[in-house]
């Protein structure tokens, strides 16, 4: 990882939250909360999932009012009461969902909204679009053709045409939301070296990760929240990552990875042979026991969520088998779940949850038919079942009819794993089960999945990050150009022998 270098930042706050409050039933997001954002800085900002720095971030950008506090812009009183207001201070919230419209062009992209008329009526300039968006490219030093549909880039492009969006509407002050969480570690270390690049400009970064190391690479600056107050501030070279989980928590969780490990694994709760899927992803042989987590990793694009989706029966099989306890399952999901297969997707908001439903709605969906084998609905069963899969899990806030779209990374994470609990799953199937979630949020999840096999259910973990394998895992496959080249087990489980079969043909 490339650290960006540190520059002088001007004595004058570019921009000064005052005593910023936000309540919302039942729950305090904000509590006089105080910070000021500087030019040329990247001012880091740090927090478990539910500490408020979502709602931090809205009342920047002007997505909502706070109750109480001022904002003051480069020492005088500002109004930030909608986007628009925001936008003529010169704040860019880039979010970790970009909002892009795949099927335009980089420059309509970059022009969305503030297009030139073009010399007809009812016409745009296009020429003066890709013009402004060849020179906005050109501060970051990407060379990108602005001719190209923005669902043919990569992810880490994508990024960029975000950026050069912002930059486009003379953004001063960009707030990143966890920009590195879809991103290789080139991708990372190109978009550092942008960071650098706009830091010298004079741009304020405002940057939101859980990821500790990054945070010390780049940041000058670290302000920690939790339960919606302002606990410390503090710089990379006075603290550590030890006091930083600390101060997140509200207390020393040790080992985020802390676990005991399986000597003697139970029968065979998932075996795969010769498959083959319609998604390019094959695997010989791979077998999970109950009592077990075994992981599957491998570099991005190495077939590692492909390879899920196809044993779960989301993708199509074209050969091969999946046996459940011995038994032969038809690859489809609905017959998974029937054999007690649950499948946490990566993407949990989009494939994982019925956001704008509620969390009762969420935790009972995938297990209505166990719950109601007679197909009579019954609203008292239903509550207790939920209210105590909600405490079992410790969902917080704990209200079974919030809408699960305002709930925390790690607590939507929590209601996806209650909903195959519900559904009586044996064979849990996680993929990037931590991704976009804090420490603390981390150490619960490992608690659930330790329960889980602790109780006899097998775990198949898929994960990018190689710590989270190593630390985590009783053994793993490795895979690469879509296909499993190895395993290890709990002896040579280390990152140095992952990346070996991930990154050469042995």
């Amino acid at each position: 990882m490339n650290a960006v270098g540190h520059s002088g930042v001007t004595p004058v706050p570019l921009l000064e939250v005052r005593g910023l409050s936000k309540r919302f039933p039942g729950v305090r997001a904000l509590e006089d909360v105080s910070l000021e954002i500087r030019a040329g800085e990247v001012h880091a900002l740090l927090g478990q999932n539910g500490a408020g720095k979502s709602t931090l971030i809205k009342a920047l950008c002007g997505a909502l009012r706070p109750d109480h506090g001022e904002f003051l812009f480069e020492g005088c009183p500002a109004r930030i009461a909608s986007p628009a207001d925001a936008r003529r201070l010169g704040i860019a919230v880039i979010f970790q969902e970009f909002s892009l419209v795949p099927y335009l062009d980089i420059a309509q992209n970059i022009a969305l909204g503030r297009e030139t008329r073009g010399p007809l009526p009812f016409t745009v300039d296009r020429r003066h679009a890709h013009t402004e968006a060849r020179r906005v490219l050109a501060v970051l030093g990407a060379d990108l053709d602005t001719h190209t549909l923005v669902h043919k880039l990569g992810v880490g492009q994508q990024q960029i045409v975000e950026i050069a969006k912002a930059l486009a509407q003379h953004a001063r002050i960009l707030v990143m939301d966890e920009p590195t969480a879809a991103l290789s570690d080139p991708e990372a270390d190109r978009l550092f070296a942008i960071i650098g690049r706009l830091k010298r400009e004079g741009a304020a970064i405002v940057y939101v990760s859980h990821r500790l190391p990054e945070i010390f690479a780049i940041a000058d600056r670290i302000t920690i929240l939790r339960d919606g107050r302002l606990v410390a501030e503090t710089a990379p070279d006075r603290t550590s990552p030890a006091a930083i989980v600390q101060l997140m928590v509200g207390r020393d969780v040790g080992s985020v990875y802390r676990r005991s490990f399986c000597d003697r694994p139970g029968e065979i709760v998932l075996e795969v042979r010769d498959l083959v899927a319609l998604n390019g992803a094959r695997a010989t042989h791979l077998v999970v026991r109950a009592g077990e987590i075994v992981g599957l990793a491998g570099l991005v694009g190495s077939g590692r969520t492909e390879l899920g989706r196809a044993m779960f029966g989301a993708d199509r099989i074209v050969t091969g088998s999946v046996m459940l306890e011995g038994r032969p399952v038809r690859p489809v999901p609905a017959a998974s779940v029937r054999a007690g297969v649950g499948f946490l997707p990566e993407d949990r908001k989009a494939q994982g949850l019925a956001l704008d439903r509620s969390v009762q709605d969420n935790l009972l969906l995938a297990g209505l038919r166990r719950l109601f084998p007679g197909a009579w609905y019954r609203s008292a069963r239903a509550y207790r079942q939920a209210a105590d899969l909600i405490k079992k899990l410790g969902v917080v806030p704990p209200s079974l009819r919030r809408p699960t779209r305002f709930l925390s990374g790690g607590n939507q994470q929590k209601v996806v794993v209650g909903k195959w609990l519900n559904a009586s799953a044996r064979m849990f199937i996680f993929d990037e089960p931590t991704r976009g979630i804090d420490v603390g949020a981390k150490v619960e999840i490992y608690g659930l999945v330790e329960d889980l096999v602790s109780r006899g259910a097998a775990v198949l973990i898929i994960s990018s990050e190689l710590p989270e394998i190593v630390a985590v895992c009783d053994r793993a496959y490795v895979m690469r150009d879509k296909t499993i080249v190895g395993e290890l087990g709990r002896a040579e489980l280390t990152e140095e022998n992952i990346l070996r079969l991930a990154m050469h043909h042995a």
